[in-house]
């Protein structure tokens, strides 16, 4: 009885968070297939959907998820969620993936969580967007142990300002296929690499009061640790660093110097440099909130140094981007333009102090490739904007973006001519000029066309069909057309509360 009544009050908590843990589950199974006739998928078949669809011009996957959100725990103060969430797909860099496998404890504005979860964009619309330049929905999730502080309104505002941010840590998980993609080519890779993220916002505003709203941050990203092979040399160098194999920091001055850039790497030999591929951007938005309508204007400084970081050189890189969203619009509920530009990239000569020209000049900025790195993605897919072309296209298994010179326009507009019926259309005009290192002395253009209609039935429900059609123009990934088609169930596992 001694034993019983000591652990009732255990097994008492230990029931309620059973009840907690089994409420609110839900469950969601898809079947997708796309079918071309060019080298390459349509590009909008493919980018920003989280590295689940192929570029393959056939390709398709089934997807089975179970999940419980944080919603179902709004009304309380501590909030739980975990989700597991699988593909099995055909012609895509696996066979099996995981795609998100995460858990997650918050607390009143205060949110924990581990594993692989997918993240929206922070000042974005996810469906029609581009993409954001610095951490995107491009490539498969990271897992990673993230701590979030939701938007929070600062005391003795008057709810006028806000901020809201993130700090995490985590594990790149293409190791192998780094290892098979470069395997023809001899070009650099790396292994078991680490992931760091940190980002902070502020929002002033009170829509119910004024109807401007003004949010801006800073989003900084680094990947550190691991091993590397064939980077290669500098041919002025002179340290005895061979070029070929380099073992990084995998120890507390790792994690230290991904969040306060500092330390070098081995291969910076005569030339130091800060430990990691450390990069990120500048965010702003203005928005115009009204009952009929909702307009807002953003824009994003890329940065990969200090010298744009830091207005050592003037900005002329930017995604500019402008938002008209109708609440209760039908036909055309959002539409949406943006225009893409890094040509820049602080100039084409880079040169380090040396004893014949002591001047620094911290051109030539190389967006998403790196040296010991290869190229800012996961699984083959940029981890930032689309629009520089990832890695996965190469041919040649070069782990490398080789068009990150780029002007962009993009247009898209969505509706729901109906309650079961939904649109999107998108199309994307793009012109090259490859990278300073390989330019193209002829520009390179690229045309992307997207449409994609849903149906989900009120007779059956849970249910949606999508099918969308594609098409690629110009000398980019080469012309091709093609249909995606898929069929979906989602519901309650479980009841909610």
């Amino acid at each position: 009885m001694r034993l019983i009544t000591a652990l009732l009050p255990f097994m008492i908590i230990a029931d309620t968070f059973a009840q907690i843990l089994s409420k609110g589950i839900t469950y969601s199974a898809e079947v997708s297939s796309s079918f071309s006739d060019g080298a390459y998928a349509p590009f909008w078949f493919s980018a920003n959907k989280y590295g689940l669809s192929s570029v393959e011009s056939n390709s398709g996957y089934m997807r089975f998820s179970l999940e419980r959100s944080f919603e179902n725990d709004s009304s309380r103060s501590v909030g739980l969620a975990y989700g597991v969430d699988f593909a099995c797909q055909v012609n895509n860099t696996s066979v099996f993936s995981v795609h998100q496998l995460y858990a997650g404890l918050e607390y009143r504005k205060l949110r924990l969580t581990l594993g692989a979860c997918r993240q929206p964009l922070e000042i974005k619309n996810e469906e029609l967007s581009m993409g954001d330049m610095t951490y995107g929905i491009n490539s498969r999730p990271i897992p990673q142990f993230r701590v979030e502080l939701k938007e929070w309104a600062v005391p003795y505002t008057n709810g006028w300002l806000g901020i809201n941010g993130h700090l995490s840590y985590g594990w790149f998980t293409d190791s192998h296929w780094q290892r098979v993609f470069t395997s023809t080519s001899g070009s650099v890779h790396s292994e078991n690499s680490k992931f760091h993220s940190k980002a902070a916002y502020i929002t002033i505003g009170k829509p119910s009061v004024f109807p401007l709203s003004f949010k801006a941050g800073v989003h900084f990203c680094c990947q550190f640790g691991g091993e590397s092979w064939n980077m290669g040399r500098r041919l002025d160098d002179t340290s005895s660093f061979s070029g070929d194999y380099a073992d990084m920091d995998d120890g507390l001055s790792g994690y230290w110097h991904a969040f306060f850039p500092g330390g070098r790497d081995a291969t910076d030999g005569d030339y130091d440099n800060a430990e990691g591929n450390h990069l990120g951007s500048y965010q702003v938005s203005l928005t115009y909130s009204a009952k009929d309508v909702n307009l807002k204007l953003y824009a994003e400084h890329f940065f990969e140094d200090h010298s744009q970081m830091f207005l050592q050189y003037d900005w002329k890189d930017f995604l500019l981007g402008v938002e008209c969203e109708i609440p209760h619009g039908t036909l055309v509920h959002n539409i949406l333009y943006e225009y893409l530009g890094t040509y820049d990239q602080t100039g084409s000569v880079y040169h380090d102090r040396t004893s014949n020209l002591p001047i620094q000049i911290s051109g030539a900025d190389d967006y998403y490739n790196h040296s010991i790195y290869g190229a800012w993605q996961h699984w083959g897919m940029s981890i930032g904007n689309p629009l520089l072309l990832s890695p996965i296209y190469n041919a040649n298994g070069a782990l490398r973006c080789y068009y990150n010179r780029v002007g962009a326009h993009h247009f898209a507009m969505s509706g729901s001519p109906s309650s079961s019926w939904s649109y999107r259309l998108m199309f994307t005009h793009l012109r090259t000029l490859g990278t300073y290192n390989k330019p193209s002395f002829n520009p390179v253009y690229g045309n992307f066309f997207y449409a994609e209609m849903t149906c989900s039935p009120s007779l059956f429900r849970g249910w949606r069909f999508t099918a969308a059609v594609g098409t690629n123009g110009g000398e980019l990934i080469g012309n091709s057309k093609g249909i995606t088609l898929s069929v979906s169930k989602s519901g309650w596992l479980t009841r909610r509360y």
